[in-house]
């Protein structure tokens, strides 16, 4: 019997449960069910944590692979988030997050069989690159629904209507968390940078050359985005759209340079 299959289509399911339950009740007066909402959630999450056992220690190592270290950051947000939706509402958030992280428990059972990657010394620097990046995507994005949340609590308040945002946070809150979020990610994309330049061999070979340029560049987009709203008082739309250019830059560089380079440049 595949332990792994049986763990990861419970965890799919539990998740997608607790999606549903937030969003069946996502405008309603009183908002989603929270007990219930937590209840899943946290059966989910210890469900995947034990996958995610199975899936690092089935062998004689450490297994490191992609798929793997996917799943262990998606594991991490959403148990960070679980965490911070007991005292702040992040109703609009939490669906996406778990729906994410459930699809792909799901997708688990159906990727194919991958290399294992062993923890070992000369392996270390690349994991950690590769993990700090992967940290630093999932924040990032995180902070891109953030700057959807403000977008459109703001808008709503512009239009008054006051009932559409009643279950929703402070504007000023969410903004705030936004930019503390954005200035996380941004110092991790930073720093997995720094270890592919200092300690990465071929780092810009030209096979690397369209990621690591579009990561540059993204890191570049979300630090002006920081200096504009700290210095410069940048809020709003413009927020939004440069912080949705950075993100899918960002997208690009880890799962689309291949079609950069050959359908772009």
């Amino acid at each position: 019997m595949d332990w792994l299959v049986i763990g990861a289509s419970i965890a799919f399911l539990l998740y997608m449960l607790a999606t549903l339950a937030i969003v069946s009740r996502l405008f309603h007066h009183n908002g989603p069910n929270k007990n219930l909402v937590l209840s899943l959630a946290i059966m989910a999450i210890v469900v995947h944590g034990f996958n995610d056992s199975l899936l690092f220690f089935s062998q004689d190592t450490i297994n490191f692979n992609l798929p793997n270290v996917i799943s262990l950051v998606s594991l991490i947000i959403t148990f960070t988030f679980t965490l911070i939706s007991i005292r702040f509402k992040v109703n609009l958030l939490l669906p996406v997050i778990y729906g994410f992280t459930g699809l792909w428990q799901l997708a688990l059972i159906f990727i194919p069989p991958v290399d294992t990657i062993p923890l070992v010394v000369e392996k270390l620097v690349l994991l950690s690159h590769i993990s700090f990046a992967l940290i630093a995507y999932c924040v990032l994005i995180i902070a891109t629904l953030f700057a959807f949340q403000v977008t459109y609590i703001n808008l709503k308040l512009k239009s008054k209507n006051l009932s559409a945002v009643a279950h929703l946070p402070p504007l000023m809150q969410v903004e705030r968390q936004l930019f503390a979020i954005l200035t996380i990610g941004t110092a991790i994309l930073f720093v997995s940078q720094l270890i592919g330049f200092v300690f990465l061999e071929g780092f810009l070979n030209k096979e690397n050359a369209h990621k690591t340029l579009l990561s540059i560049l993204s890191l570049v987009i979300y630090s002006l985005i920081l200096w504009g709203h700290f210095k410069k008082g940048w809020r709003g739309h413009r927020i939004l759209l440069l912080i949705i250019f950075a993100s899918t830059l960002l997208t690009l560089a880890y799962f689309g340079s291949r079609f950069v380079k050959e359908f772009i440049l």
